[in-house]
Parts: C-alpha cells; sequence; structure tokens
C-alpha cells in the first residue's frame, strides 16, 4: 500500500477493525517514511455475471429495487426489502466464490421473499421463471401449501428470519 503523503512503497498496519455488517475491514496505517497515519478500507469484491457474459459489481440496491416492483401494493417496508437484500448477499457470499451467475442471485432471492410475503413471491418467481400459463401459478401455488404443510403454517402465515411465525 502506498502512502498517500509521500508515495513511499510500504506502510504498516496499526489498527484493523472488521465493519458492523462483516463486509469490509478498516485498517489504519502508518507509513515508515514520513511517519504520517492514514485509513483504508478493504472489501471482498463480489461480481454477478449476467446472461450475455456481462460482468458487474453485486449492489443490494438492484436487488431492492427489483423486488420492490414485486412488493408493490403489499405490506413491506424499506427496511424490510433492505434486510432482503441483506440475506441474499450473505447466502451469495458464503458459496465462497467472487463470481456469481445472475441466475444464483434470483435463486437466492425467491426463499427469503417466500418468507417475506408470498404475494409478492410469486410475482417475482413469475417473471424469473417465466411463467407463460396458470398452470405455472397453480403449480407454484401447490408448492407454496406443502412448504405450509412442512412448516405447519396456516394459511397465508408466513415465517420471519428466525423461523418465527409472523
Amino acid at each position: 500500500m502506498h502512502c498517500p503523503f509521500c508515495r513511499h512503497p510500504d506502510s504498516r498496519v496499526v489498527d484493523s477493525r472488521t465493519s458492523d455488517d462483516g463486509t469490509s475491514i478498516r485498517r489504519r496505517r502508518q507509513c515508515p517514511a514520513c511517519g504520517r497515519r492514514f485509513t483504508t478500507t478493504e472489501t471482498a469484491s463480489l461480481s454477478v455475471v449476467k446472461r450475455g457474459g456481462v460482468v458487474e459489481p453485486f449492489r443490494r440496491e438492484k436487488i431492492i429495487s427489483g423486488v420492490r416492483k414485486a412488493c408493490q401494493g403489499r405490506p413491506v417496508s424499506d427496511s424490510d426489502l433492505a434486510l432482503l437484500a441483506q440475506k441474499v448477499e450473505e447466502t451469495i457470499r458464503s458459496s465462497g466464490s467472487s463470481e456469481v451467475d445472475s441466475h444464483e442471485v434470483g435463486l437466492a432471492i425467491l426463499e427469503p421473499l417466500r418468507d417475506l410475503d408470498e404475494v409478492a413471491y410469486l410475482r417475482f418467481a413469475s417473471v424469473y421463471r417465466s411463467f407463460e400459463s396458470i398452470d405455472d401459478f397453480e403449480r407454484a401455488v401447490e408448492r407454496l401449501r406443502e412448504y405450509h404443510a412442512e412448516h405447519g403454517l396456516d394459511e397465508g402465515e408466513t415465517t420471519d428470519a428466525a423461523g418465527e411465525r409472523s
């Protein structure tokens, strides 16, 4: 790491701290040449490979804006969407890969969205999975009913991130 003041090609780490959300590390550094201190922030890059092969950085904002459309008119808050985007990013980062296919991002959205709002889930899934007929919707609704039966949920009842009923 070059010193931003004297351009010396080396520096010493004085202190390291993880950010609150755990996605970056803040380091205080000191230049051995001029003695001045400066701060750097390190993040692990995460890239999304789109269908056409274009690679772009992962952005939570894109998750939120895409899911917001499916949640239009539903009782879903901005903080709910931010939490969903965080869960999606955590799921993707847990794969250990620095590049992920856009299809994997869509799959990572489905489960937390189903738990957040089933109508929004159906809307998102219908676009994401390219539903072409009412049969596609019926199969998706049947899978939701099976999920309810497996988890002992009443019709319309969902679970939150901790598995609590809501």
